[in-house]
């Protein structure tokens, strides 16, 4: 077995090596520099950990799973997704990535973590307090889902048809939503131009052109640039100048 996962700010991460722990597998971030296709050949069972955007699969893990389709034809599959709120069929919506049949399904599991959007007023930032309690509770969870993945026990998190009526609406709004943050994605004034976003960004949005930096229309909405950038010079879906920045965990 082994858990691949893609984390935009760190708490997909920390799910994904959490499993990893309790089940004493390897844990590797999809952004590595690895032979993914010999890994997975490798293991009969493929784990995967992710941020749902609203019922959606983040774009980077969509495009990675059509690069790896055909390594991962007849595996096995884990599907953990981990959101603020409730996604629905966060978990379905990856397993749908594949023609029917082509993957086992055995377990799935929705995470919640704190928000990390930090350009939306209206959704709070943790503080130390409400983190720490967060974090202990999906340290149980995820203790309950590895002993049930031990014994064997089957569990489809997401697969209901009350989970895809309220997935459904969510993901027709966020398709719209993640169009316009490739346009919409704004650099301020205060940048400094230090060059952190180019360095950090997964998809490689960010470039120095002429001593400027410009995004190149290629955001996958994991919001791992606006809370990095020193000068919070980094907008996403609400313009203006953001007034916190979600640090992840520690």
């Amino acid at each position: 077995m082994v858990m691949l996962y893609f984390s935009g700010t760190g708490n997909s991460k920390h799910i994904a090596e959490l499993f990893s722990q309790n089940m004493g597998i390897k844990c590797h971030s999809i952004e590595e520099n690895i032979d993914f296709n010999a890994i997975i050949d490798a293991a009969d069972v493929i784990g995967f950990c992710y941020p749902i955007y609203m019922s959606c699969v983040p774009r980077i893990m969509r495009e990675f799973v059509a690069q790896h389709m055909k390594a991962l034809k007849g595996k096995k599959v884990i599907i953990f997704c981990t959101q603020l709120w409730h996604s629905g069929d966060g978990t379905r919506r990856f397993a749908a990535l594949f023609p029917k049949n082509y993957i086992n399904v055995i377990y799935t599991e929705h995470f919640f973590m704190p928000n990390n959007m930090n350009d939306i007023p209206l959704l709070p930032m943790a503080n130390g307090k409400s983190l720490k309690k967060t974090l202990a509770r999906e340290k149980r969870r995820m203790e309950s889902v590895c002993g049930n993945i031990k014994s064997g026990k089957v569990k489809k998190r997401g697969f209901s048809v009350i989970s895809r009526m309220l997935g459904f609406p969510q993901a027709i709004f966020l398709e719209t939503v993640e169009r316009r943050a490739k346009r919409i994605l704004r650099i301020d004034e205060d940048c400094t131009k230090c060059g952190i976003c180019v360095d950090i960004c997964p998809m490689k949005n960010f470039s120095m052109v002429d001593g400027e930096v410009k995004h190149n229309q290629n955001c996958t909405m994991c919001y791992r640039c606006n809370n990095k950038c020193p000068h919070k010079a980094i907008s996403l879906l609400i313009p203006g100048k953001i007034k916190k920045q979600y640090t992840g965990i520690r």
